[in-house]
């Protein structure tokens, strides 16, 4: 079992999602799996708080979806000064996310709907968000693309970048619906963005295009490991982390998954 894991992608009761266990539970879980750190994510918003009563080996963030009013630099600061380190892009309220939510790889959001928050119009990102990118900017926090088309998360990075942000996180970008394209991955490489892999987003992509296909075409030492796991209709930390690393060994191999798991979502985190 590899050890000392940073798993940028767990979430936990409370939730509108049903998750099998509350957050201490789900701390205690994915302890005993390995992990010694685990990034809380709330569609509904700010996990901050949250993340500060499990103390250490716990982290929070915010969800820019339009329960926290969308694009939202206060919630940003807000986040941040309560000991948050990531922000993520919209989620459920992404627009390719609420027009693609009767999609089989979006079930574990059924009956959960929010408001579109807009980020993005003609291929320019808005300008109301450039306030955002200034605060995330200033607490030095991971940008998550949350379910921004690729096209989308190209776009919003670059003008994040341009802004003061130097830390980026592409989740899950395999799932159909966020429109990957191969030459996303240069494009994303440039702006020295890391890619989030892991075991839900195996789950519910076609067999071989999901982690294994970024392992070969993007460096391993740019791939975040983030389970996505705690939804109670899939499989629990336990299970899921077992079945997903005994996979990938042979594909990864075992130093480049251990890094891939530990020491570059450390990197990431890490001012």
């Amino acid at each position: 079992m590899i050890t000392g894991i940073v798993d940028f992608h767990v979430h936990s009761a409370p939730s509108l999602a049903p998750r099998h266990t509350h957050d201490p539970a789900t701390a205690d879980a994915a302890h005993s799996s390995g992990i010694a750190t685990l990034v809380l994510k709330a569609h509904e918003g700010s996990t901050a708080e949250r993340a500060s009563l499990l103390g250490d080996g716990a982290v929070g963030g915010v969800v820019l979806n339009s329960p926290v009013g969308g694009a939202n630099p206060d919630a940003v600061m807000v986040a941040a000064r309560l000991g948050g380190r990531v922000v993520w892009m919209p989620t459920i309220s992404s627009p390719v996310h609420k027009a693609a939510h009767e999609s089989p790889e979006l079930s574990a959001h059924q009956g959960i709907t929010f408001r579109a928050v807009p980020v993005a119009a003609d291929g320019q990102v808005l300008a109301e968000w450039y306030d955002v990118f200034d605060e995330v900017a200033a607490a030095d926090l991971v940008l998550a693309s949350g379910h921004l088309s690729l096209d989308e998360t190209v776009a919003v990075f670059t003008a994040a970048r341009q802004r003061g942000v130097r830390r980026f996180l592409v989740n899950h970008p395999m799932m159909r619906f966020l429109g990957w394209r191969d030459e996303h991955a240069a494009a994303l490489q440039a702006l020295d963005a890391r890619i989030e892999v892991g075991v839900l987003a195996d789950i519910l992509t076609e067999p071989g295009r999901g982690t294994e296909h970024l392992a070969a075409c993007y460096p391993h030492e740019l791939l975040v490991f983030g389970s996505d796991l705690g939804h109670a209709h899939y499989p629990t930390m336990a299970d899921g982390l077992a079945a997903w690393t005994q996979r990938l060994l042979p594909v990864v191999g075992e130093h480049a998954l251990a890094d891939v798991m530990t020491v570059n979502g450390k990197e990431l985190l890490e001012r």
